[in-house]
């Protein structure tokens, strides 16, 4: 199993704003048998304002088939088009899960 965290750090007070998109995001993602995990934000860091969306996967395969599918489609474009003004950057963290 392969757990996935893409981490965005957004904009400075637009963490309300983005937590809201993730509802549409997890519409869409729905759609594509996207595995929507948890969706993590920050309490006590050091970098405010940031958005962690958690996901699983059987393999990593799974994940990069799952990516060229749903990226193309339009309804995620017109999404990513509202998220994309609300970030300052962005990182992707991929592990292997040893143990549950």
């Amino acid at each position: 199993m392969i757990l996935i965290h893409d981490i965005f750090y957004l904009k400075f007070g637009k963490a309300k704003d983005a937590k809201a998109l993730f509802n549409e995001f997890k519409a869409i993602g729905k759609k594509q048998n996207f595995p929507m995990g948890r969706l993590l934000t920050d309490l006590v860091t050091n970098h405010s304002y940031t958005l962690i969306m958690e996901s699983e996967w059987n393999s990593l395969s799974d994940w990069e088939n799952s990516m060229k599918d749903g990226l193309g489609m339009d309804e995620w474009q017109k999404w990513y088009q509202k998220f994309i003004p609300l970030c300052d950057s962005a990182k992707r963290e991929i592990y292997t899960i040893v143990e549950t």
